[in-house]
């Protein structure tokens, strides 16, 4: 006698059933891989934090800033990231070195790559580009002196011994107010009792023309994703620095 029981009939649903099912796995994939892309990034840049920082910062109020944003307009998106990392992981303790090599980090590293391969596509060949920062090994030994010109979207504007500004939003090529225009800085600061080295990221986005005054923030999902921009640039900076 054959005790085998026959094998269930399978029922087959409907094609527009079957287009959600399909539907639903893939959404539920694409769900669990930014789930686990968000955890693995959030624990790779941990070690990043954000600081208040806002427009009554003393920061908007130093010579640098006044120039180039002489209307005083609010920024439209601002961010303070710092990372804290003991001096004797670092390769030097010198703050210039220190500095400079933090400033070469951000402009050579994999979290400007991207944006690096995309400015250079559509602006290189352009007249009066001659001159500037292109190349990943010129990104990574410059000096970053006051004048120095990368990927036709930033200019440095100051360089002390512990920090590097450079203006951003737009061409160095275009020096007047402009509607999509800010600062990024690159600064160093020590404790030497704590044994210490604190790295900042400062941006602050402006409109600094007459039409930019009073204009409202950026929205929420454009400031979230320049922090986590902002996180990527950090890590990958400060880990060239490390011995």
């Amino acid at each position: 006698m054959n005790t085998i029981a026959p094998a269930p009939a399978i029922k087959k649903l409907p094609p527009g059933k079957r287009a959600l099912g399909i539907f639903l796995g893939l959404l539920g994939g694409s769900v669990t891989n930014v789930a686990l892309g968000y955890a693995g990034f959030s624990y790779y840049s941990r070690q990043t934090k954000f600081v208040p920082y806002d427009g009554s910062d003393p920061d908007l109020s130093t010579p640098v800033f006044r120039k180039h944003n002489p209307a005083g307009n609010k920024p439209i998106c601002i961010d303070h990231a710092v990372k804290t990392i003991p001096l004797d992981k670092l390769k030097t303790r010198d703050t210039r070195e220190l500095t400079t090599g933090f400033c070469r980090g951000v402009w050579s590293g994999l979290g400007f790559a991207y944006q690096r391969r995309w400015l250079e596509k559509r602006y290189r060949a352009l007249e009066g580009r001659e001159g500037m920062l292109w190349e990943r090994s010129e990104l990574a030994g410059s000096r970053y002196e006051v004048g120095t010109r990368i990927a036709d979207h930033f200019e440095v504007v100051e360089h002390t011994d512990d920090k590097v500004i450079v203006r951003c939003g737009d061409s160095p090529l275009v020096t007047e107010p402009r509607a999509s225009d800010g600062l990024f800085s690159m600064e160093v600061t020590k404790d030497e009792e704590k044994g210490t080295a604190t790295f900042h990221l400062k941006s602050v986005f402006v409109n600094t023309t007459p039409e930019g005054k009073g204009m409202e923030p950026l929205p929420w999902h454009f400031q979230f994703a320049h922090r986590w921009y902002t996180k990527l640039w950090m890590e990958t900076a400060t880990r060239k620095l490390l011995k």
